[in-house]
């Protein structure tokens, strides 16, 4: 093993290594070579690319001088990641595991090259329930990808292979799909966090569809802060995807960093289904606990409605969506088909046009019945809910393939028919040993919040992830009444940075933060006293924050601002302030909590010109919004 490689590949201590310059992308590669070669023999992939591919992928990389890095900003330079092979690489078959559906692709998923332009290397293609049909993760030609814990029992599916890849450190994160919950399920039976991004956040361009209304490209990560350094270079509309979308402006996309006072959603009396596992019920009442004991409040909240959108999603004509989606394959070549995987589809037969119709009337009806969870003082925040009710083995599934399957999907199916976004994070070990995963369930656009939301959970009821013991990062310090209202940072010797722009994570200057080995602490808001300007002539472009009269004297009244609060040593302060040009400097800015930190400021002369964009609530949506028009 190459000593200055560390021992696990989370996405962020292995970017601090691959900045620092104690690491190269050539010595990543060569530990994720050792690592796939010492499994031998291993269903987790369909395709890899070439061992001489990869290395010359990672010498191109080593090639760039940290200049050029910076400029070109790759926030994800050297990490390895693998893709559910249901999505498009260029040079490698994208099989969706049906060996005669097989094809090779032209060009590259849109999500894919995202990546790739951030830096990422590509090391293969991974194995998954056959057309992303199934939460079991057995139903491929290819083979089984064992459960990292016990291959005894199910990885999970859709997305198996990919969660796998992770747990079992062969990567640093992975993409699957999740239409069901395959985002989600395989996260929790493998120990490992699993973004389900808001339908459309992520362009689905270049992913073979299984029901193209409500497809997500899911991201497997170790810990939530990896998952958001992932989704910060996805997260950009897409003009090749119809269906791709940026957050609305207004929109709640923050807030749940701080759990104190917040209302979560929980199952209560006969809505607490398990299937007589009583470990998965331990399991679920010790996450609720956990999260009360941080300071939230637990709501019971009638979970009928949403069960019964659950049931639409396969019991109702949602199901001729993944017939529709590879009607002409199936039409050719039925026999070809796994045979659960086609007993399903072909249930599309069943349903008329009429029927479609009132299923859709009937989920406009229940979405209005399930939105009043979220409204009014009585309303909840976020949601918690078991992952998945329970964890079968093989030899039960391969028994009762659908009926087991379809209780997997219990506390999954509704998500993406309600247009909710979801992270699915560890929630520690059972007695047996397996482990167990809670999920928590937001509106749309929310996903940043529950992503920080989603690192105290975990870090309340973990000590690692995987099955390769990846240390859980400790929770970021609480905001608050109670928190320092100095910029001091929480560690001796460390100062509290806001960032409002081009630093923000997954912005081209992050990595002047990340290249010092600084940390993010939490994403909030400042205090509504501010405006935020589009700098003209900047490069990269950059936004100018200036405070404005909170008592009300200033004509423009002032707005609050996202921003991230990152944690520096005061040495890497000191150099890091030396590299700020004018008119931007380095003031005290007031968060949200009335907490006060160091951060980014615009002399007031700068913003002749300067169009007042405070309207989209901070730069990255302001990013977006350009983006999605620019493109369109």
């Amino acid at each position: 093993m190459t000593p200055a490689v560390p021992p696990v590949l989370d996405v962020l201590d292995l970017r601090a290594a691959l900045a620092s310059g104690a690491v190269s992308a050539s010595d990543v590669v060569e530990q994720v070579l050792r690592r796939i070669r010492a499994r031998g023999d291993d269903p987790t992939w369909i395709t890899r690319e070439t061992d001489a591919a990869l290395r010359a992928r990672a010498a191109e990389l080593d090639r760039m001088p940290p200049a050029a890095r910076a400029a070109g900003g790759l926030p994800l330079f050297g990490i390895p990641f693998a893709v559910k092979d249901n999505i498009d690489v260029e040079g490698l078959p994208t099989t969706a595991a049906c060996k005669a559906f097989a094809y090779r692709p032209g060009t590259t998923a849109t999500a894919v090259q995202r990546l790739l332009d951030a830096g990422a290397i590509h090391v293969g293609k991974t194995n998954l329930d056959q057309f992303a049909t199934g939460l079991v993760g057995v139903r491929s030609p290819y083979g089984v990808p064992a459960n990292t814990f016990d291959a005894d029992y199910v990885p999970g599916g859709s997305s198996s292979g990919s969660a796998v890849s992770v747990a079992a450190g062969l990567v640093s994160f992975a993409l699957g799909t999740d239409t069901a919950g395959s985002g989600r399920v395989p996260a929790a039976f493998n120990n490992i966090v699993g973004l389900k991004p808001t339908r459309g956040l992520v362009s689905n361009h270049g992913v073979v569809p299984a029901c193209r209304s409500l497809d997500c490209v899911a991201v497997f990560a170790h810990n939530c802060p990896d998952a958001q350094a992932v989704l910060d270079v996805l997260a950009t509309p897409d003009p090749l995807d119809p269906w791709s979308r940026g957050a609305p402006v207004g929109a709640a996309t923050t807030g749940l960093a701080d759990p104190r006072g917040l209302r979560f959603g929980v199952l209560d009396g006969a809505d607490l289904e398990f299937f007589g596992d009583a470990q998965a019920a331990a399991a679920y009442a010790r996450a609720v606990g956990a999260l009360a004991d941080m300071g939230a409040v637990p709501v019971p909240f009638a979970y009928a409605p949403f069960a019964e959108v659950a049931a639409l999603l396969y019991s109702g004509p949602w199901v001729a969506e993944r017939y529709a989606a590879i009607r002409a394959f199936i039409e050719a070549q039925p026999e070809a088909l796994h045979p659960v995987t086609r007993q399903i589809t072909e249930g599309a037969r069943n349903f008329s046009a009429a029927d479609t119709f009132e299923a859709m009337y009937r989920l406009q009806e229940l979405r209005v019945a399930c939105g009043r969870v979220w409204q009014g003082p009585q309303g909840i925040d976020v949601m918690l809910l078991p992952t998945a009710p329970t964890l079968y083995r093989l030899s039960e599934v391969e028994a009762e393939p659908l009926l087991l399957n379809t209780r997997l999907g219990r506390y999954t199916n509704f998500v993406n028919l309600l247009d909710l976004a979801a992270v699915a994070v560890p929630a520690g070990l059972r007695g047996d040993g397996m482990p167990t995963g809670v999920t928590l369930i937001g509106e749309a656009f929310r996903d940043r919040a529950l992503l920080a939301l989603g690192a105290r959970v975990q870090s309340a009821l973990n000590t690692t992830s995987g099955a390769c013991g990846v240390p859980v990062p400790p929770a970021p310090a609480k905001t608050g009444a109670a928190a320092p209202v100095a910029a001091a940072g929480s560690v001796p010797g460390t100062v509290r940075l806001a960032v409002v722009g081009a630093h923000l994570s997954g912005m081209p200057l992050n990595v002047q933060l990340t290249s010092r080995s600084a940390r993010c602490l939490e994403a909030t808001t400042t205090a509504p006293s501010y405006r935020l300007h589009a700098l003209p002539g900047t490069v990269p472009p950059r936004p100018g924050l200036v405070r404005v009269d909170p008592a009300g004297s200033s004509p423009r009244q002032g707005a609050a601002i996202v921003v991230e609060v990152w944690e520096l040593t005061t040495e890497a302060f000191g150099a890091f302030v030396a590299e700020v040009p004018p008119p931007l400097a380095i003031g005290t800015v007031t968060l949200a909590d009335g907490s006060t930190v160091k951060g980014f400021v615009c002399e007031p002369a700068a913003l002749e010109g300067a169009p007042d964009i405070s309207a989209f609530g901070g730069w990255r949506a302001y990013c977006e919004s350009l983006t999605g028009v620019h493109q369109r």
